[in-house]
């Protein structure tokens, strides 16, 4: 799966633009048909996000839509803090000089699985301070303006596709 993904967000990010007539500082134009390689980031709006069909109920690995646009979504919004490969940062244990907790991982190594989905899916939309409550500080933030609940039950299940079926059966439900 990884590996796809891989290719696609490439394939996004690398395009063929074929030059457009337009007038050069000497007032001539610039020569048609030669194609340029233009780098470009890409953006949630460059990038054509797979349809996941049907109604949704919960984080279903078995859905290989969901997890392929969870693998997407991922990579744009989460991996940042907790890591491409799901790996989480360092010391996540540990609190940092101003009190919060590095990401966790969400790979077999971390505490994600130890949380049954809807609270997994709650943390995601609404962020951990508000799900905590009481004070606790998090730099989690919740993502409830950028992802529609079907983009969070799809980061979810990608997640989720990453445990060795083991750690699936241990998750709570």
């Amino acid at each position: 799966m990884r590996g796809i993904s891989s290719f696609f967000i490439l394939a996004a990010a690398l395009f063929i633009v074929a030059c457009e007539p337009t007038r050069g500082e000497g007032g001539g134009q610039a020569p048609q048909g030669e194609a340029l390689i233009v780098a470009a980031t890409a953006t949630p709006t460059e990038v054509s996000l797979p349809q996941v069909e049907g109604p949704i109920e919960g984080a279903d690995v078995s859905n290989t839509q969901l997890v392929a646009l969870g693998d997407i979504l991922y990579q744009q919004h989460c991996a940042s803090c907790h890591g491409a490969e799901l790996e989480g940062e360092a010391n996540w244990k540990v609190r940092d000089e101003n009190g919060f907790l590095p990401a966790p991982p969400h790979d077999e190594t971390g505490h994600t699985w130890h949380h049954p989905d809807e609270q997994l899916f709650e943390i995601t939309k609404i962020g951990t301070e508000a799900f905590v409550g009481r004070g606790y500080r998090s730099n989690m933030l919740g993502f409830e303006a950028q992802l529609d609940d079907t983009e969070i039950w799809a980061v979810l299940a990608y997640i989720k596709s990453q445990w060795s079926p083991r750690i699936q059966r241990a998750q709570p439900k």
